[in-house]
């Protein structure tokens, strides 16, 4: 078997795939090797699709993950790859969720489709292949289980969300909780169902050692998933959300001796003031796994504007550390995105994740900003336009009421106070 990345790194040696990622975040190559061989970096990527990784983890710019896929309610794949398309442009890595549908065919689309890594929920597939199958979710066995994980890996899929620190026993007590929302978690939940209905012990914790051998096969990264993350801010940091992100963390260690890349989902809806040690917590509980968040969301009353409100709280938790946000859209809490919800979704999140680097990694980041504030100062319209985030949309804001006769812009006109104050300073 081939060696890892990680086992790569250990031996002392950088494979060119590395040295190529480090020139394209601008860092030292044998400062990315020690965070991956520590674990505190991943390279997301599938052996069997070299060509579409990403870094994710300390030291590196902070990434944004783009949810696409299929509902059972809609299945239109042109759709979809029109998403796929839009991650392309701003994303860093996709997940294809799709529940509806020949899961395959569109699952392989998406990837034939995308530049970036594909992530997918194994267990989704698993659930529903056994609902047409067998009439009932929960009747796959193990093997059909694991099968489909092999199926997603062969495709070379380069991610995949494993919900193996919910236990049966958390299981159990999470749904006799006084939860306002038990489980958020539509994998979780599946696996839930099947270990009530099997009464047995979840198959990915119990064979986390199999897990294991079949992401090392593919060097490929596995995604902590949280089953028993909060879905209501009141939720947040129970004893079940906690106990569950302790659970995670003994697997992480266990999979970082194994040599198999691993960073870890979290946290939902969270209160803004416990955003950033709960940031905290984490890396200190797995020694700086790389944190991919899911939002956090700090209120629950913002659909239909929860990319609005999840970028708020993304730009928080990835100043304080974490490293892959995973977007919302405009649909979140109310149906399935259109093209164009993804698109304002993701763009509100590429946002927050430069403002989360201008904290972190310091004038790396702030240098763009410098560049535009010059280019404002100076009344060059063209210029810092081209360097904004959407020049093409923010051109179209500029010329709305057609392409200014002054120097200023329609807001201030005449009386643009960067023009006044040139004026000014002449007189000195």
């Amino acid at each position: 078997m081939a060696r890892t990345i990680v086992e790569e790194v250990r031996e002392g040696r950088i494979p060119d795939e590395l040295k190529a990622m480090a020139r394209r975040e601008g860092v030292d190559e044998r400062r990315l090797a020690r965070a991956i061989a520590a674990g505190r970096a991943v390279l997301i990527r599938n052996v069997k699709v070299p060509d579409r990784a990403t870094a994710v983890g300390s030291g590196l710019t902070t990434k944004v993950n783009v949810n696409l896929g299929t509902s059972s309610e809609v299945v239109d794949l042109g759709a979809e790859l029109e998403k796929v398309r839009i991650a392309n442009k701003w994303g860093d890595t996709l997940m294809d969720l799709s529940v509806g549908g020949d899961l395959d065919a569109i699952r392989r689309a998406v990837i034939a489709e995308s530049k970036l890594p594909v992530g997918t929920v194994p267990t989704y597939q698993a659930f529903i292949d056994s609902f047409k199958k067998k009439g009932g979710g929960a009747y796959f066995d193990e093997d059909e289980l694991f099968d489909v994980v092999e199926r997603h890996l062969k495709d070379g899929v380069a991610f995949m969300t494993i919900h193996a620190a919910v236990t049966r026993d958390l299981a159990i007590k999470a749904l006799k909780s006084e939860r306002i929302i038990q489980v958020v978690s539509r994998g979780g939940d599946m696996l839930i169902g099947w270990m009530l209905h099997n009464k047995k012990e979840n198959p990915f914790y119990a064979q986390w050692d199999r897990v294991l051998e079949l992401f090392k096969e593919y060097d490929a990264v596995i995604s902590m998933g949280d089953a028993l993350r909060p879905g209501a801010t009141a939720d947040s940091h129970d004893e079940l959300h906690v106990a569950e992100l302790l659970e995670a963390a003994r697997l992480v260690k266990r999979a970082r001796r194994a040599g198999v890349q691993v960073m870890v989902e979290g946290p939902g809806h969270v209160p803004l003031d416990e955003i950033v040690w709960d940031v905290k917590l984490m890396k200190k509980l797995t020694g700086g796994a790389p944190y991919y968040v899911l939002g956090p969301l700090p209120t629950d009353v913002a659909a239909p504007y929860d990319h609005i409100a999840g970028a708020i709280g993304a730009a928080l938790a990835g100043a304080a550390g974490a490293d892959l946000l995973c977007y919302l859209t405009p649909a979140e809490h109310l149906g399935l995105p259109t093209p164009k919800q993804v698109e304002e979704g993701a763009i509100a999140f590429r946002i927050a994740a430069h403002v989360a680097d201008m904290v972190k990694l310091g004038r790396r980041a702030r240098s763009w900003d410098d560049e535009v504030s010059k280019y404002r100062g100076e009344l060059m319209w063209r210029e810092m336009i081209s360097k904004l985030i959407d020049p093409e949309r923010a051109w179209s804001v500029y010329t709305q009421y057609g392409e200014p006769k002054v120097r200023g812009c329609t807001m201030c006109g005449g009386y643009c106070p960067m023009l006044m104050v040139k004026q000014q300073a002449k007189s000195l």
